[in-house]
Parts: structure tokens; sequence; C-alpha cells
């Protein structure tokens, strides 16, 4: 199978089922966001190759899961309205969130200040993820009634709570400073 196909040289391309759309759609927007966030989470898994703690090998499977559902999320964006969904986001899947940052949460330090994105390049790079994902989320909602599936504006807006975490998560554990706003400024 060829990469390049050249159908998009002209500024449209396909969703799923092959409805032709302008490249700057804001469906293609919106499941383009979801892609730039999972690539952005890739990254952010990829700085942990070096690293070494003993909750690293359970991260990165919670982590590789989300990005299949993300992927699946971006599917869905990506179906026309008059088309079936292939695979569909459930209640459960937003709920795995929810549990996974009350583990989390609960073994940090409780939040006084809002905080930098920072501490290591993990950290740093998974608050990038979160931002993204707040994007895609604002783009999902753009759609209003064209996004089918009502969990998909659920989902993208507890993903981003799960990345914030998962960024605080992951700088403890790797020992990066967590840094406060300081309003005096």
């Amino acid at each position: 199978m060829r990469i390049y196909t050249r159908s998009g040289d002209k500024g449209k391309t396909s969703l799923i089922y092959g409805t032709r759309v302008p490249k700057n759609d804001l469906r293609v927007e919106a499941y383009g966001t979801c892609d730039e966030a999972n690539s952005m989470i890739g990254l952010a898994l990829s700085f942990l190759e070096h690293e070494e703690w003993s909750g690293k090998e359970a991260f990165l499977e919670i982590m590789h899961r989300v990005q299949t559902i993300l992927f699946h999320v971006g599917a869905e964006l990506a179906t026309p309205n008059d088309k079936e969904v292939t695979w569909k986001l459930k209640k459960e899947h937003i709920e795995e969130l929810e549990k996974q940052i009350d583990e989390w949460d609960i073994n940090l330090e409780p939040l006084k200040n809002f905080i930098l994105p920072s501490g290591n390049s993990t950290s740093s790079a998974l608050h990038t993820a979160r931002t993204i994902v707040r994007r895609a989320e604002r783009t999902a909602v753009g759609l209003g009634d064209e996004v089918k599936n009502p969990l998909v504006v659920q989902y993208l807006n507890r993903l981003s709570d799960f990345l914030f975490v998962a960024a605080r998560y992951t700088n403890k554990e790797l020992q990066g400073k967590e840094i406060s706003l300081n309003a005096d400024v």
C-alpha cells in the first residue's frame, strides 16, 4: 500500500466511508487534533525509555490503552452522521479514566496553587498533550449535533483531567520539581 494517494492535493480529504470534505472542515480539525494529542502522548512515553521506576510498565500499559481509545474517538469523529460507527465509545471508558485519576491523585500533594507545566520531559509533554486534548474538545463541542455520540465530548473532557494528573504523577515518580504559579510577577 502506498503512503501517498494524491487524492488530497486539491485540499479535500475523505471521512470514513469515503465522504469527501475540505481539509479545513471542523470534523477534520476535531479528529486531526485527537491524532495530534495521541502523537504528543507517544512523545511523552518515549521520554520514559531510559527511566526506571517500579510502576513504569503498568503506567505504559494504561497510557497505550488511552492512546488506542483516543484513536477510536478520532474514528468516531471521522464518521459521517448518516453512517454507522464501527467502534463506539462507552461510559466505561470514561469511568476507567476517572478510576485511574483517583488512584494516582491520592498519592499526590494536594494542589494549593496553579502549577506550571514543568518538572521533566515526560511530565511537560503530557501537559502539552492535555492542552491539545482541550482543543480537540472545543472543536468537538463546535460540531454540535454532528457528533453522534455525546460521550465523545465527555471523554475528551475527562482525558484532559487524566493527562493533568498523569503529568503530576510522572513528575513525582521521576523526582521532577513541580513549580507553583507565582502570582507576584
